[in-house]
């Protein structure tokens, strides 16, 4: 039988934000609310893994499953891949999805539409990708897009061309906003992080990229909705006024 799980990799120590996964959102931790998206997919075991005491002990008072890690990750990627070698190596999980843990909206069925689309196609990575509506996304580097060599549309599983913040010259029909989730074979995961991290994972801060360099094949579907991924306390602020008016 074959299992999927999903690791939400977060830490206090981000540089753009620090402390954000505790940062509270209509009173309950943005970790939390992550958390709840995943389980709420109702497509396997989830489970938070961190290096930071603090977040290991705020995941277990909610009724989450958390795992603490090193603190010395290139990447959540890797992360997640420490998680997998302690507790899930001998067991049947083949697919383990990395859920970043600053996207409190994600929509619990977009999770469960990647896994899906990992299910009945073939590729190393899945991830999704949205319809950018606000043309300002394209120059902010906060936003990570998605470059597709065809238009994606609903049911669509197709080979991503490359990733970035910002670039030029662009053809804008094929430019998605990236989410970010991603799902790993098992194997493709164990490849993954024996990689060196690349050149342009590095410039562009973008973990992704080791993959594509890598000659990986990670495949986009598309998403009917674009979750904010939180960079910023404008970011947290916005967010807040979206969900409670949910």
């Amino acid at each position: 039988m074959k299992n999927t799980i999903i690791i939400i990799p977060t830490r206090l120590g981000a540089k753009r934000f620090p402390n954000k996964p505790l940062a509270k959102i209509n009173g309950l931790p943005m970790i939390i609310h992550v958390l709840n998206r995943a389980k709420e997919s109702q497509i396997g075991e989830v489970l938070v893994a961190t290096p930071d005491d603090e977040i290991f002990d705020i995941v277990k008072e909610n009724g989450g499953n958390a795992i603490l890690t090193k603190s010395d990750h290139p990447s959540g990627s890797d992360r997640i891949y420490e998680v997998y070698i302690k507790k899930l190596k001998n067991s049947n999980v083949d697919l383990i999805i990395n859920l970043q843990g600053d996207m409190p909206n994600i929509k619990p069925n977009s999770i469960s539409k990647l896994e899906k689309l990992m299910r009945t196609n073939e590729c190393d990575i899945g991830t999704l990708a949205s319809n950018i509506k606000d043309k300002n996304d394209i120059s902010d580097t906060n936003v990570v897009k998605v470059e597709m060599s065809e238009t994606l549309k609903n049911n669509d599983f197709f080979m991503a061309k490359d990733f970035f913040r910002i670039k030029k010259d662009l053809n804008h029909e094929k430019i998605y906003h990236h989410i970010g989730i991603y799902a790993f074979t098992n194997i493709a995961l164990t490849k993954y992080v024996k990689f060196s991290r690349s050149k342009l994972e590095i410039e562009r801060n973008l973990e992704q990229m080791r993959a594509l360099e890598n000659n990986l094949i990670i495949k986009v579907g598309l998403s009917d909705s674009s979750p904010l991924g939180i960079d910023t306390k404008e970011d947290l602020e916005k967010i807040s006024k979206e969900m409670k008016s949910l």
